[in-house]
């Protein structure tokens, strides 16, 4: 029996911030020495940030980066140390892991299957490098190996302190093989060729981005990465808001033979979450020796040998806690929605040095989600980071504290705008939901504004403008004449104005732009409405675990979601301008992430929405499509949004369509042709 204690880390890094990021990076190296951690994994690209996006191009990030790596290996004295970086060669530049043993570079693993789906970009950075190629390069002065490669450290000496009796002679070294993020999500991962070549450890380098329910497919990779491959696997992965739209969660993996040993916590606010554990070489081998398709053959290819001596550990038994919130199946989206935004505002704010959050706080249910989020991101960084650590993250913004408390006031503000066709309803609901909150709140009748832009063109084109014939105008005038003031208080406070638009509205495009599309961050544009009422009135109702429901909102889960821009009489609600949300919700997902006609769908609503009428989906589906395309030019003007699901219709980093477009009408015409032959 040989124990060694390996360690992750997730660690909240900026794109770019060179100071910042080796200061996150030492602090978990020291937290590695003072847990005796031998055998440490960092996360992919930690020291360049992984959102650098076309400066990965730039020389002057290689040279940077290389003189950050140089100031890591005094830290890494005793240790293996395995940190992610670009690294130029031959003219091309690879998404790399070095690995380091007691302050020496021993060479560089580089990636070999590259994302390139989704909010992922990476062939526009990185060339895949091709498997079983190895080169060597020259780097600080070393030349060392880089490719397909894997690490062969010498014989463990036992410490005196194990279990006597135990055969030590039967290993001969401890080998050390990478997956780079993505390689393990591949069919060919390197994993299987690392596991016949006797590799003891596989350490994954990733930035794997959140998306509800993700953690579970990661664990099972991981889970069975082990138990398959019959092997120790130490997963790290990045953690908060790193880029602006990607929030990534954490949620460090180290598991043995197909058993998690240690989970690390998820959607922290803390910059260093390392988690350790002590695993069993000797055990793992016997576990892999039973496996009956395991058939080494690989032999000593690619492996480059190291004279370090890791040091061992002496046994212990080792707890895996859970959360409660993360078995919580039946309120789980919930959670990860709560903590995922909360997380992802907190690192906005900040690493934009804005001072605040300014909400137009409608009475309905988006505006007021985004206030009550903004409320929770302070609470949380009140419960979990010490006041001289949250002081310390917003040091711009000395004024935020009184005492050792932050001001809730100084946070968030709201801004309810009236009009003529405002209620005393949404009034009432903005101003109790903002006094709940604790937020700065202003009101602002905005209709002498509308009313003067209406004068103003009337004057000008001479004619007069009336409902009859100028619904969309006078709708849109009124939403934004909004945008100029609430603008002008987020200037004054030097604070980040949020855009309150959610997915369904940007699916069809109901939303007025340079109105209440105005922002800086549309923190829930990744949502879908229905998901989102569902959301609040469990906020109402239960609340995120550790901080309790929200009774505030019940007054605005009361309320049918409506815009409020036409005339009192016209009894305006959003669904009777679109369709039931969930109807619109169902078209989305089947139209656009499962590529369906609209003639399939037209079938399909038939089965899952049997309650309404023929003509009903048809109506619905020829105003989705027809909304969708063209309101294209709308969604590329959003402002940035947080990437939530797999679901997402950023075009920026999800969903391109393009802006011009056929509009459907071929396909249109065969739903219509559909629908005449069922007699709709």
């Amino acid at each position: 029996m040989r124990f060694l204690e390996v360690g992750a880390a997730a660690l909240n890094q900026t794109p770019l911030d060179w100071d910042g990021n080796l200061r996150r990076i030492e602090l978990a190296l020291a937290q590695a020495r003072q847990r005796e951690v031998a055998v440490l994994a960092l996360p992919e690209m930690c020291i360049t940030g992984y959102g650098c996006e076309d400066a990965f191009h730039a020389p002057s990030v290689q040279r940077l980066a290389l003189e950050v790596l140089e100031a890591i290996l005094p830290h890494t004295a005793g240790m293996i140390v395995a940190v992610g970086l670009p690294f130029w060669h031959q003219d091309a530049v690879y998404n790399t892991a070095c690995m380091i043993a007691d302050g020496e570079p021993l060479g560089l693993v580089c990636k070999r299957a590259l994302a390139g789906d989704g909010i992922h970009y990476e062939p526009r950075w990185f060339k895949p490098w091709p498997a079983g190629a190895r080169s060597s390069c020259r780097i600080l002065g070393r030349e060392l190996p880089i490719g397909d490669v894997h690490f062969d450290f010498t014989p463990l000496n036992p410490p005196g302190n194990v279990l006597p009796g135990a055969n030590y002679s039967q290993i001969e070294s401890l080998q050390i093989g990478f997956e780079i993020c993505e390689d393990a999500w591949v069919t060919q991962r390197p994993g299987r060729e690392l596991s016949l070549a006797g590799v003891d450890i596989v350490l994954n380098t990733s930035a794997s981005h959140f998306a509800f329910g993700k953690h579970r497919t990661r664990e099972r990779l991981v889970l069975e990465g082990s138990r398959a491959l019959g092997v120790n696997y130490v997963y790290s992965n990045l953690m908060g808001n790193e880029a602006g739209r990607v929030i990534y969660d954490g949620g460090v993996l180290i598991a043995s033979s197909g058993r998690l040993v240690a989970r690390g916590p998820r959607f922290s606010l803390q910059e260093v979450e390392l988690t350790h554990a002590l695993i069993d070489i000797d055990l793992t081998r016997v576990h892999r020796a039973k496996v009956a398709s395991y058939a080494p053959g690989v032999a000593a290819e690619g492996r480059v040998r190291c004279d370090f001596r890791p040091r061992l550990a002496a046994p212990r038994s080792q707890p895996t806690p859970l959360p409660d919130w993360e078995s919580d199946d039946q309120h789980l989206k919930s959670e990860e929605f709560s903590r995922a935004v909360t997380l992802g505002l907190f690192d906005y704010m900040r690493k934009s040095r804005s001072k605040g959050f300014v909400v137009s706080l409608s009475g309905g249910a988006d505006s007021t989600a985004v206030a009550a989020l903004c409320r929770m991101s302070l609470d949380r960084a009140e419960q979990e980071l010490d006041t001289s650590e949250l002081k310390r993250r917003l040091s711009y913004w000395p004024d935020l504290f009184d005492g050792e408390r932050a001001r809730p006031e100084h946070w968030l503000t709201t801004v309810y705008q009236a009009t003529k066709n405002s209620s005393a309803t949404t009034r009432e609901a903005a101003a109790e939901v903002a006094e709940a909150l604790g937020a700065t709140h202003h009101f602002l009748d905005i209709e002498s504004l509308a009313r003067g832009y209406v004068e103003l063109v009337e004057g000008a084109t001479d004619q007069l403008l009336d409902w009859q014939h100028h619904d969309i105008p006078l709708q849109n005038i009124q939403a934004r004449a909004r945008a100029p003031g609430v603008w002008l208080i987020a200037n004054l406070r030097r604070a980040l104005l949020l855009s309150t638009s959610n997915r369904s509205e940007a699916a069809v495009g109901y939303a007025t732009m340079d109105g209440d599309t105005a922002g800086g961050l549309s923190p829930i544009a990744g949502i879908d409405k229905a998901y989102l009422l569902e959301w609040l009135t469990w906020l109402e109702a239960r609340g995120p675990a550790g901080y309790g429901p929200q009774p505030c909102v019940s007054v605005v889960n009361r309320l049918k979601p409506t815009a409020e821009l036409r005339p009192e009489a016209a009894a305006q609600t959003d669904e009777t301008d679109l369709m039931p949300y969930p109807v619109l919700d169902y078209i989305e997902r089947a139209a656009i992430r499962d590529a369906r006609s609209p003639v399939e769908i037209f079938g399909l609503l038939a089965v899952h929405f049997p309650g309404y009428s023929r003509s009903d989906h048809l109506v619905w589906l020829e105003r989705f499509f027809r909304l969708w395309s063209q309101n294209q030019w709308k969604r590329e003007r959003y402002a940035p949004s947080f990437h939530l699901d797999d679901e997402n219709l950023d075009p920026k980093t999800w969903c391109r369509f393009p802006i011009l477009s056929g509009g459907y009408a071929r396909e249109l015409r065969e739903l219509r042709e559909a629908a005449e032959a069922e007699g709709t």
